[in-house]
This record gives C-alpha cells, sequence and structure tokens, in this order.
C-alpha cells in the first residue's frame, strides 16, 4: 500500500474514527463521500444475478454493466428481455447506474440511450471518435469537429436524461489531458461527461490531481485504476492486481484531496482489466468482492 508522507498522519488518526462510522453518519455532516459504483466485469462472464449481491457489499450504490469481451452483463439483459432484467434489480434493490458499451462508439448510442432511459439509468460510458496521435492545434480542431458529430446525439441524451461519459481510452481521440480539457472547453452541454482513467495518462499524482480540477464538474466517472504492470499480457496475479487502488505505486491521496475540492459527486469505480479479458479478476466472486473492499478501504482512509 502506498501513502504519501502528508497524508499518513491524518490516515493514523482517522481511519479508525472513520470506518466506526457508518455511511450515512459520516454523510449527514456534510463530508465528501464517495458513490461507488460496481463493475460487472471485474466478475467476469458471471450470471446478473449472483451479481446483483455483491452491489451492497462492496459499498457500492449502483451497477455498471458491460458487453463481451469484458463481461456478457449486457448480453444476458437481452437474453432474458428488460421486464425481467428490471424485476431483478427491483428484487435486489438495486439501480442501473451505467450501461458501458465502447462497441457502439459515440455515435451508435441512441437506442441504447432510449433503453437506459427505460431501466432508470442515466450515464453511459464510450470512447471519443476520430484521427489519433494529434496534438496542439490538430488535436484542437479534431476534438472540436467530434463536438459538432455529437450534437444530434447530445439533443438525445437530455431528451432521455442521460449522460454520455468519455473515456480517455488509450490508442483515441481523446486520450489525453489536453484533448480532455478541449472536449469540455468546446462542449459546454452537461450531457456530455468526462470518464477519467488514470490508468491510461502519466502515473503523476499531482498532475492527475491537477486534472481532475480542470475538469471540475464535467467529470461523471472516476476509475480508481492505475497502471501498476499494465494489462496486455498475462503476468502473475500478485502483479496483476497493481492495477487496484492501494497496490500499485500510484498515491491516489492528490486525486482523493481533489475530488474533495470539486465536490465530485459523479460515480466512482474501483476497476482493472484481467487477462484474458472475460474472466474474473480473481476466482471466486467473493475473492473478487474481498479485492474491490481492501481497495475501497485504501480510498475511504485517504478521506
Amino acid at each position: 500500500m502506498q501513502v504519501s508522507r502528508r497524508h499518513f498522519s491524518a490516515t493514523c488518526a482517522a481511519a479508525g474514527a472513520a470506518f466506526a462510522l457508518p455511511d450515512f453518519a459520516r454523510a449527514a455532516d456534510g463530508g465528501f463521500q464517495f458513490r461507488y459504483l460496481l463493475g460487472s466485469c471485474m466478475y467476469g462472464y458471471a450470471a446478473v444475478a449472483e451479481i446483483l449481491p455483491e452491489v451492497a457489499k462492496t459499498g457500492s450504490v449502483a451497477l455498471d454493466i458491460w458487453p463481451k469481451a469484458h463481461g456478457d452483463q449486457r448480453e444476458q439483459l437481452d437474453a432474458m428481455g428488460e421486464e425481467a432484467f428490471a424485476a431483478l434489480l427491483k428484487q435486489h434493490d438495486v439501480p442501473l447506474g451505467c450501461i458501458t458499451q465502447y462497441k457502439l462508439g459515440p455515435f451508435g448510442l441512441q437506442e441504447e440511450m432510449r433503453l437506459a432511459n427505460r431501466l432508470g439509468c442515466a450515464t453511459m460510458v464510450t470512447g471519443g471518435a476520430g484521427p489519433k496521435g494529434l496534438k496542439g492545434t490538430e488535436l484542437k480542431s479534431a476534438v472540436g469537429k467530434f463536438v459538432e458529430q455529437m450534437k444530434p446525439h447530445l439533443a438525445v441524451a437530455e431528451e432521455t436524461g442521460v449522460t454520455i461519459a468519455i473515456e480517455n481510452h488509450g490508442n483515441n481521440l481523446i486520450e489525453s489531458p489536453d484533448s480532455l480539457r478541449w472536449l469540455v472547453e468546446l462542449c459546454p452541454s452537461d450531457h456530455l461527461g468526462i470518464a477519467l482513467a488514470p490508468y491510461h495518462l502519466d502515473q503523476d499524482s499531482e498532475t492527475l490531481a491537477e486534472l481532475i480540477l480542470d475538469l471540475g464538474d464535467r467529470l461523471s466517472v472516476f476509475y480508481a485504476w492505475q497502471y501498476g504492470m499494465g494489462c496486455m499480457k498475462k503476468l502473475p496475479k500478485q502483479q496483476e492486481l497493481l492495477q487496484m487502488p492501494g497496490r500499485g505505486e500510484l498515491d491516489f491521496g492528490p486525486l482523493v484531496d481533489a475530488l474533495v475540492e470539486t465536490k465530485f459527486s459523479g460515480w466512482t469505480e474501483i476497476f482493472m482489466h484481467p487477462v484474458p479479458r472475460g474472466i474474473p479478476i480473481l476466482e471466486t466472486t467473493a475473492e473478487v468482492t474481498a479485492e474491490i473492499n481492501r481497495s475501497r478501504g485504501y480510498l475511504e482512509d485517504l478521506l
């Protein structure tokens, strides 16, 4: 566990007291509280019915469903039908907080947003679309073109009450801090937000914190996710898990400070990618939940 020196004393003094209080008590004093979102793909291709009881166990307040190849819970929704899926959510008292849809892309979400609206889901995550590897004025111009192309889709987002959160995914138009800042600057719509993935950026805590401050209330989803040793080749499990908060070298303290300063009210999703995609991050459902809670404890200590 990596904790910066400036956070160490406060952490030692406050950790026991913080965990002695229930979540509602900590929130009642007006202090900052994470709104945790549980990513279904953390459990691989597990059945939705098996994942839903884990939402509350991980301190999460909603579910994010992923399609193949990372998970298959979005396909499970289609297989069982909207009515049965909605009934399952109701049975477990779990709202659908997000649908992640990279394969549809930002210009293919209109029907998916209408589905989200019917299911009471107000967030959708996808990537940006456009040329890659640009910098400077060329990048700004390409981001401006992307914003223009998004206008009819943002009209549907407004109609359905959905926020489209664009992730800074690698090898993408929207992948750098500059591209994120220009996206926010050039698109004033509250229905276009940012899903910030520190994994895909330089692993410098202070720089990441400055970016969070710059994004302000346009930050919709914060992935509590670091690079560690990467997620593109098979590694021993303990090395693969270095993507999780509190395991790798990234100090999340400045990032959490920035989230508190901006009064971040979006989703926080504790996250990593296993290799190969589609498997759970650990062998059993109970182990996945315990690992998420390990990282959650690290993040909560930083408050």
